[in-house]
């Protein structure tokens, strides 16, 4: 037998070094396009001498950032020199360099690590920030603990090669500084955050209705009033009282003009735009607490300390000094801020006093409007004119659709994924901003044990699933999804450290989906790239919420077995899930999860993470219900909505039930469309009954469907056995509860099911919805 020689030996263990480096080394969030190792390593020390084509020219500014950084890492005195003709004579040198490589996309760089050089192209002042983002990520966590304890501090990168670019142009973070108030110096961290993971807008919610943020020359009232309210932090957000006569407004703040360009100017220099968010026609109480004459009724106004609703105090749309005072408005800040998007909110506005005002009864009347949401889109398009004016683009809110949108405007969808449908479909740009994925206010771990929250539960497994691109769109409508944005609302937000613990490691979770490959992405492993990033932010002194310790449970359909498997993960890789299937806690005596396995059986599913013998948080269970159509074909002839899609395709058989939470992920949604769906049995076989569960929260929008029809048939063409089971409960019934609707059958042979639910319509006239589509929700369909 021939033996393989000594270099083909050395070769397959060199191959296997770079792969075990690959998984050790190259921790980058967001996750490169392309990354491809190469043998040995470059040593960055005090001698690295960093070039720059000139050191007068933009790629010195970025080049600077990596010295100062360096200095706090230990390494003095590191050099900035003009690059030589030829780079190839330097050892030691690390280049930043503009190419014209049509191989380079927009925001894109190549960094290629040798053992003598380091070499950052790209064909923009962005794409050299981000290359040197990545070269830092390669770094060890503790450059940022302000100290290097060895006498002569070096660093050691692997060498490599590093093609990128991302898929998004836009890519966003919010912060809300109206319901808290945030000083200027955590803004600049926040946007140092930002930029640290190659995001690039900053959404700034300058006002809102418990607080002006932003000092305006022309109004000083909107800074002496609007900016203060009374100081009622100990109570709860939702049950604060108005502000008493005589009482003090002592809680606030806001930005001088001056405050504003120094943020801008250093945002800029890390490649993040600043969008400001001038809230309009609604969320605007705190300037009618400083300028009552803008409203419907005249006042009197306080800024409010915390939420009431509905808030009906809005701007007046018939008062053309209200278009006096915005257009005054909007000129200080485009002024001020060099973006070019302005945002004027444009959601929630109750139009009840508009209904009752003279002057807004008058403006529909003299321009030919319909309604008052016509009257709410006339609004919009007047201001977005004057925007246009200045040169710049209006963004708002999806409500901003309603009534039909202005010319040129961008929608921000955020009551779900269809408002950015809508607005693509109508040749408009839309950002993703849906509050099931990109909320950061709500929960991301156990209610029970995490800060207060505004509601919710958004994990960072939830956030990472993201795909901002519906998958309704045409390939030319896809297009006009510019990428997606994290929110963080402040209600339930006080302070610095407890905004930071929102919004990571949540917001590098949608960095990555927001810049890389769909193709690329894979939980698991950007969950271990987490961990090191973690250690930088610890060094860093930046809070940061651990994550969920929940055991998620699963099935899926073995289509090679034809049996249904049970699936457990969590997001913490390397800590046990124990589970029983017997409807009693879990242990660690229980069995413990390493695979997925099968279950042919109805039953009761609990799982939980176990850490040094101790439950890590409260036991995650599911119901399971065995029956002749779990993991069989189904095939629906309406969509669900992409907000609630529960499993997707086999959301409604995969066996699993829901709860009472509408959030849980098992229940699929229908807005405003009827549910309609086949099931193919694969063989004949004896029908005796089907159930179908349904949940109604009207308080949600989600009301039982009118009735659900059931129908059998051998072929799949002819249909027989109709039946109709009519909903027997009131949609004004307020509690939440799950309703079947059971329809028993003599044993009769079938193969094909059919399930339709007829949708509520639209919420009734006595609903806050009134006139709006409803929901209906379904979790299983039930066949014996």
């Amino acid at each position: 037998m021939k033996r393989p020689s000594l270099l083909l030996i050395l070769v397959c263990l060199a191959c296997c070094f770079v792969t075990v480096r690959a998984q050790s080394e190259i921790n980058i969030i967001p996750k490169p396009v392309s990354v491809k190792l190469k043998p040995g390593s470059f040593e960055l020390n005090a001698n690295t001498i960093l070039y720059v084509q000139s050191v007068d020219a933009e790629e010195a500014i970025t080049a600077g950032f990596f010295a100062r950084l360096m200095e706090n890492a230990g390494l003095k005195g590191i050099k900035l020199l003009d690059a030589p003709n030829d780079i190839k004579s330097v050892s030691n040198g690390i280049f930043f360099q503009f190419t014209k490589k049509g191989k380079i996309q927009p925001e894109g760089y190549i960094l290629n690590i040798s053992p003598d050089r380091i070499v950052i192209e790209a064909v923009c002042g962005s794409g050299l920030f981000y290359g040197m983002q990545s070269l830092i990520q390669l770094l060890q966590p503790e450059i940022y603990s302000g100290r290097n304890g060895s006498a002569n501090p070096h660093y050691t990168i692997p060498c490599l090669e590093i093609k990128d670019h991302p898929r998004f142009a836009y890519r966003g973070m919010h912060l809300d500084v109206s319901r808290h108030f945030f000083p200027k110096e955590f803004i600049k961290q926040y946007i140092d955050l930002i930029a640290m993971y190659k995001m690039n807008v900053f959404h700034w919610h300058l006002t809102d209705d418990n607080g002006w943020r932003i000092e305006i020359k022309k109004y000083p009232k909107l800074t002496s009033i609007a900016a203060w309210r009374v100081d009622r932090e100990n109570d709860p957000w939702t049950q604060r009282a108005p502000q008493k006569p005589g009482e003090n407004a002592t809680y606030g703040g806001f930005y001088t003009q001056d405050d504003i360009r120094e943020i801008v100017q250093y945002a800029a220099r890390r490649y993040v735009s600043i969008i400001p968010e001038i809230e309009m026609p609604a969320h605007s109480v705190e300037v009618l607490a400083a300028y009552p004459r803008l409203s419907c009724t005249g006042g009197p106004f306080t800024v409010p300390p915390g939420t009431y609703w509905p808030n009906k105090d809005i701007f007046c749309a018939g008062n053309d000094s209200v278009f006096t005072f915005l257009q005054d408005v909007l000129t200080e800040v485009v002024d001020l801020f060099p973006s070019k998007y302005i945002h004027i909110g444009g959601d929630e506005a109750d139009k009840t006093n508009w209904m009752a005002c003279p002057k807004c009864q008058a403006r529909i009347k003299a321009e030919g409007l319909k309604d008052e949401k016509e009257l709410q889109s006339y609004f919009v398009r007047r201001i977005e004119k004057f925007i246009l004016s200045k040169n710049r683009r209006l963004i708002g809110w999806d409500e901003i659709l309603d009534g039909g949108i202005a010319p040129e405007a961008t929608v921000m969808s955020w009551r779900g994924v269809e408002g950015g449908i809508a607005a693509a479909r109508q040749g408009h740009d839309a950002i993703m901003t849906p509050g099931d994925y990109c909320y950061f206010d709500h929960y991301q771990a156990d209610p029970e044990t995490e800060p207060k929250a505004i509601g919710g539960f958004l994990t960072l497994k939830k956030v990472y699933s993201y795909e901002p691109i519906p998958e309704e769109l045409t390939a030319d409508e896809q297009k006009h999804i510019l990428g997606a944005q994290g929110n963080v609302w402040t209600e339930y937000i006080p302070s610095v450290k407890q905004a930071e613990y929102m919004a990571l490691p949540r917001m590098m979770a949608l960095a990555e989906v927001d810049w890389s490959p769909k193709t690329v992405r894979d939980f698991g492993e950007f969950r271990t790239r987490l961990n090191v990033q973690l250690k930088k932010l610890e060094y860093m002194k930046v809070i940061y919420c651990p994550g969920s310790f929940k055991a998620d449970i699963n099935t899926m359909f073995d289509q090679k077995t034809g049996k249904v498997k049970v699936i457990l993960s969590s997001e913490q890789p390397g800590i046990p899930i124990y589970y029983t299937l017997n409807g009693n806690d879990p242990s660690t005596k229980s069995a413990v999860y390493n695979e997925p396995f099968d279950i042919s059986n109805t039953a009761v599913i609990k799982a939980g993470l176990f850490a040094e013998g101790k439950l890590k948080e409260k036991i995650s269970e599911r119901s399971f219900i065995f029956h002749l159509a779990v993991g069989k074909k189904i095939v629906y002839t309406t969509k669900w909505s992409e907000r609630y899609p529960a499993g997707g395709q086999t959301a409604l058989i995969d066996g699993l039930r829901g709860s009472k939470n509408h959030h849980d992920g098992l229940w699929q949604g229908y807005l405003g469309n009827d549910l309609d769906v086949i099931i193919d049995l694969g063989k004949v076989t004896p029908v005796i009954s089907v159930m179908l569960t349904m949940l109604q929260n009207q308080k949600a929008w989600i009301f039982l469907p009118k009735y659900v029809e059931y129908s059998l048939s051998s072929d799949g063409k002819n249909w027989h056995s109709v039946n109709q089971v009519l909903n027997p409960v009131s949609p004004r019934e307020e509690q939440v509860f799950i309703q079947p609707f059971t329809q028993p059958f003599p044993s009769t042979p079938a193969r094909y099911l059919r399930v339709t639910a007829k949708n509520y319509g639209v919420c009734p006239a006595w609903h806050e919805g009134a006139g709006e589509p409803s929901w209906i929700f379904a979790d299983e369909i039930v066949v014996f």
